[in-house]
Parts: C-alpha cells; sequence; structure tokens
C-alpha cells in the first residue's frame, strides 16, 4: 500500500526508459495508523519520473513522497513539498480562478485550495496557512480550516508575549490564532479592542491558558500598562475638543466604545488614573481638562 501524501522508503521494482517503477514490498516505514481509503492507493507499483531516476539499480531502495499528477494518476518524486500530511504551513498563493486558489508548494503541481476551504478570500500573492486533505477521489488538496492541526499544548504560559496568524474569524466566538504558526489560540470576542482581520499578524499576550492547554490571548497590554496608554489617548481626545467632552459613568458601553475604543471598564480605570494625576475633572455632565475655564 503506497500512503497518499506522506514521505515513505520503497524499492525499485524494475527500470523502464521512462523512470523506475517502485514497491512497498519488501521495505518497512515506521507506522502512519488506521488512514481513510482515499489516502491510500492500492497498487503495486507507483513511477518515479526518468529525470528522478538517474543513477538507481534494481532493489534500490529510495525515499519519496506520493501524490498524483496532472492527469490524477499516481506518482512519485524525490522532492519534499512545503507541506505533508499532519503538517500545517503558510503557502503562497499562485493564482486564483473561478473554481479555486492554487498555491506553491514546491512540487510541479500547484496545490488546489477550493473555495469552500477557504476561512476568506485570497489573493494572489498572499501567504496562507494552510494543511493538507485528500479528497473522496483522492487528490490532494489544501485547506484553512487548520483549528484541528494545530497543537494544543505550548511552551507559552500567562502573561507571555507571543506572536500569531489569524486564520479565521468566527463572529460569536471571536479571533482564530495560530501562535508561531502551530500553537492553537483565540482572542475572544469581549477581548477585541481592535480590530483584527483573518490573514493578519498580531502581538498578543496570554491572558489564560485552558484546560486542555489552548491559549486565550489578549492584544491589549497588561492593566498596570494600559492605564498609560488608555489615559494619554482619553487625554489626547479631550484636548482636542476643546477641554471638555460629555462621557461619564453613566454613558453606555457602546458610545464609549465607538468614541475611545475602550471597553467602558478600561474608560473609567483611565479617567480614574487621570483624575489622581490632576490633569481632568470628573463631573456628572462629562470629562473636563483641568484649568479649562
Amino acid at each position: 500500500m503506497f500512503y497518499l501524501g506522506r514521505k515513505q522508503d520503497l524499492r525499485v521494482a524494475k527500470l523502464a526508459d521512462h523512470g523506475a517503477y517502485l514497491t512497498f514490498e519488501g521495505v518497512e516505514n515506521p507506522s502512519f495508523g488506521e488512514l481513510p481509503e482515499n489516502e491510500l492507493i492500492d497498487s503495486r507499483n507507483i513511477l518515479l519520473p526518468k529525470k528522478e531516476a538517474a543513477g538507481l539499480k534494481t532493489n534500490d531502495i529510495v525515499n519519496v513522497f506520493v501524490y498524483k499528477d496532472s492527469s490524477d494518476r499516481p506518482i512519485a518524486t524525490t522532492a519534499t513539498p512545503k507541506l505533508m500530511m499532519g503538517e500545517v504551513n503558510k503557502l503562497t498563493v499562485k493564482d486564483v480562478t473561478q473554481i479555486g486558489a492554487f498555491l506553491d508548494w514546491g512540487l510541479v503541481k500547484d496545490l488546489f485550495l477550493p473555495f469552500k476551504e477557504q476561512t476568506y478570500r485570497v489573493k494572489k500573492g498572499d501567504e496562507v496557512l494552510t494543511s493538507l486533505y485528500a479528497d473522496k477521489s483522492g487528490r490532494l488538496c489544501g485547506t484553512m480550516k487548520v483549528y484541528k492541526m494545530l497543537e494544543s499544548v505550548s511552551p507559552y504560559k500567562k502573561d507571555d508575549i507571543v506572536n500569531g496568524l489569524c486564520y479565521e474569524i468566527i463572529e460569536n466566538f471571536g479571533a482564530y490564532i495560530a501562535v508561531d504558526d502551530k500553537y492553537s489560540a483565540l482572542i475572544p470576542k469581549h477581548r477585541l479592542f481592535e480590530k483584527v482581520l483573518p490573514g493578519m499578524t498580531v502581538t498578543a499576550h496570554v491572558a489564560k491558558v485552558l484546560e486542555d492547554g489552548r491559549m486565550e490571548l489578549a492584544l491589549r497590554e497588561k492593566a498596570y500598562m494600559e492605564l498609560d496608554s488608555d489615559g494619554e489617548k482619553i487625554y489626547d481626545i479631550l484636548c482636542t475638543a476643546g477641554g471638555f467632552l460629555p462621557y461619564h459613568d453613566k454613558t453606555s458601553p457602546e458610545l464609549i466604545m465607538a468614541k475611545f475604543g475602550l471597553s467602558k471598564n478600561a474608560f473609567k480605570r483611565a479617567i480614574g488614573h487621570l483624575q489622581k494625576e490632576g490633569k481632568i475633572v470628573i463631573s456628572d455632565d462629562g470629562i473636563s481638562k483641568v484649568g479649562l475655564q
């Protein structure tokens, strides 16, 4: 049995004018576990094209990657693609057509990325986080739905600063992030104080590590650092507005978010800090710059 989308050792069964025919008989490979039928090729041998078979002799062992060519025929290559089964990697979009996108994965035949496997519409030149799967016909395709492929347990702990790629936004949950293109993380909806778009690289801190090891992230700095940055933002807006703004404890969270880009709690902490610093006065009508006549 040949394993689609994986590197494996095969034996040269015979040589021909157009290449070497390889067999799995007489070769031991590590077990890949139980695999679905569409990831297996039930054939006696498979062709390694002539240009890659130079110098081989009958019974030589060669390490190859197995996939299907442009005519959907099983074929072997000694090249190592940028993506194999069970992996996640960034691939560049080479073209977008009416049926989907095509990705550069280091082989002659580009990797097909169907529209239904895109978590957002890609364009030529984009780098997209991708994993590999075999469709019902046993053709290898790419998918951007990588949630299940990312590792749960990471080396990071609470308060660590991490970098990651946003690969999907689900409105009811938040922004899904692949930290280091490898580890599973989420910026929950209630922590999205800044706009995050799919395909965007973000820097965040680990707000929480869940029981299964997955990370919950926060884009914003820690609270003791936020006080200064939030206070500066509010104070700048206040000065630009002439020294008075009609925003206070009873102002709705929606209006505060629209004006300052802050949650109501963050707003209240920041204006309290500004008042302690003697920069503003808080009243029932709003906030005023100290010294305003």
